[in-house]
Parts: C-alpha cells; sequence; structure tokens
C-alpha cells in the first residue's frame, strides 16, 4: 500500500513500461486492419455464428419438420448438465478434437477455460458425465446409464446405435435432419451459461420441449434462434409414452405470436400419429423479431449494418 501510494514510485514503474517495455513486449507482433487475424489456436477460435450471412433474414419455416429425438431428460436438468464448466477425458468428443490437435492430456485445462472456442464447445454440450438421457434403456440392475450419449434414430445401418450426443449431432446435419429435445420441470436452471444456449444451437437442435423453462435459459435459447416450447398441465414426454424413435413435427400459427398456441404432430415408428398442444414460450415481441432473424445475433448486426 505505502508503494502503491507512492506518486513517484508510481510515475517511475509505469515509465519503464512505456518507455522500455522490455524484450518481451518486443516479441509481441501486432497486425494492422479493420478486421481481427484469428490464430492457430485450440483456446480461441473465429466463431461461426455469422457464417453465410446476408442482410435479409432467410424465409422463416413456419416449424419444424421431420425432427428426430436427441435427449429424453428429466427435471431440474441444468446449464452444467448442458454444457459443463469442468475437466473431461481424452476419450470424449472434446478430449479426441484436442488430442487430434497436438494437445496433451495434461494440458486440455477444463472446459470453462477453452469456451472462447466453439470447437471443444459443442463437442462438450450435454457432456457432462452425470447427465441422464432416459431414452438409453436401463442398465441390468436398473439404474440409469449418465453420460452425454443418445440412441441414433436416422435411417441407415446405424440407427439404434448409442453414441455420444456430438457424434450423433453431426451425423443429423450431414443428413439435413434436425432434432429435438424433451425435457420436464425446470429445464436449464442454475448459472445463466450462455454456451448451453450455444451448442444447443450448434447441435443443430431446433427445439426444446419442458414442462417448465429456468428464464435466462429460456431467452437464451429463443436468442439463439432454439424454439422453447412448453408442455401444457397435464402433459409431459412421460405422459405421452415417448421412447425416443418418434418423429416430431412442429407446427406453429400462421402468425408467430408471444405465448401463443402450437402443436406437436408425433409419428410411431409404426406410422401412427397424434397430436398434442403446446405454448410456444417466445415470450416478448422484440423476441419474435430475433427468431425471425435466426437469433439476436444477426438481428443486432442487420441493425447495426443498417444503420
Amino acid at each position: 500500500m505505502k508503494l502503491a501510494m507512492n506518486p513517484k514510485a508510481f510515475r517511475e514503474n509505469y515509465g519503464k513500461v512505456k518507455n522500455k517495455p522490455g524484450k518481451l513486449w518486443d516479441q509481441v507482433k501486432g497486425v494492422k486492419g479493420q478486421v481481427y487475424t484469428w490464430p492457430k489456436s485450440t483456446y480461441i477460435a473465429q466463431p461461426p455464428f455469422f457464417e453465410k450471412f446476408e442482410m435479409t433474414p432467410a424465409a422463416l419455416d413456419a416449424g419444424v419438420k421431420g425432427a428426430k429425438v436427441m435427449a429424453l431428460f428429466g427435471d431440474s436438468i441444468t446449464t452444467d448438465h448442458i454444457s459443463p464448466a469442468g475437466s473431461f477425458k481424452e476419450t470424449t468428443p472434446a478430449g479426441k478434437f484436442l488430442v487430434a490437435h497436438g494437445v496433451q492430456k495434461a494440458d486440455f485445462n477444463s472446459y470453462g477455460a477453452r469456451r472462447g472456442n466453439h470447437d471443444v464447445m459443442m463437442r462438450g454440450t450435454f457432456a457432462n458425465v452425470r447427465v441422464k438421457n432416459l431414452m438409453l434403456p436401463p442398465k441390468a440392475d436398473g439404474s440409469r446409464e449418465e453420460g452425454g450419449y443418445t440412441l441414433y434414430q436416422a435411417d441407415g445401418a446405424e440407427k439404434g446405435q448409442k453414441m455420444a450426443i456430438y457424434d450423433a449431432a453431426m451425423k443429423y446435419i450431414d443428413a439435413g435432419v434436425p432434432t429435438i429435445i424433451f425435457g420436464g420441470e425446470e429445464y436449464g436452471t442454475g448459472s445463466s451459461r450462455d454456451w448451453a444456449a450455444k451448442g444447443t444451437q450448434l447441435l443443430g437442435i431446433k427445439a426444446v420441449v419442458a414442462k417448465s423453462f429456468e428464464r435466462i435459459h429460456r431467452s437464451n435459447l429463443v436468442g439463439m434462434g432454439v424454439l422453447p416450447l412448453q408442455f401444457k398441465p397435464g402433459d409431459s414426454w412421460e405422459s405421452l409414452g415417448l421412447k425416443g424413435d418418434e418423429t416430431v413435427d412442429v407446427v406453429l400459427g400462421a402468425e408467430i405470436k408471444p405465448q401463443s398456441d402450437a402443436k406437436l404432430v408425433i409419428t410411431s415408428p409404426d406410422g401412427a400419429k397424434r397430436e398434442v398442444g403446446v405454448i410456444l414460450r417466445i415470450d416478448t415481441a422484440i423476441e419474435v423479431d430475433y427468431y425471425k432473424h435466426g437469433g439476436i445475433l444477426p438481428f443486432v448486426l442487420r441493425q447495426l449494418l443498417a444503420a
């Protein structure tokens, strides 16, 4: 404190930094121009949210057609279940990615430390070692398997196979198949972790249907262009007897309005169809605009460029 309160010492020390910063500072190389030059790094990477950006929003589909179920979750799925912040193993999709880029396991660090790299974070979405996807069958002892796994449901040789949610998501995206998630009460509770919504969007998940949502996570989903849909009282994926092998259409009204009625058209593997009414949890007029623009990021960029 005494040194810090000494004006002369303060000026002398900062004078050294300003006039003779030293060899380390001299080695830092800068670039010129208005656009950041992204380095080759596993900690930061150019985010993909503005790829294929155009000033005019793409025509909005009236819902979601032909979605496969990515997960059936129970109550109180937290943002840490969705986007964990802790360490991870080399056998996980994120670990395999880092190993392939020459990173040793001792240098993995954590999801939280690598949140500037979407390639790591999207691989960590729904990869919490304690999350339980209830579409996976129970173990022999009746307990539920933990970890970010799903059963791949698209047609083909791999249909029905267990795999990491990230791996399944990439296969669905390659096949042009949208996906959907079902949850219970308090979906997205916990800290307002932005990657819980960003990772969901990057995995190609178009809608989340739950009995209730945590306030901020619901807003974040809309902000990333993901539909939050709420079951009406008395309904749940359990009461509907969903197993995860169904195909789901989300049908919105002719005009998207806050908290308007929507419906799910659920097709079983045998072709039987049923309709279930849900509530569109786009709660405000500005959120309608966000969704029509594909999310808050392209919405804001279009506003800035237009000005």
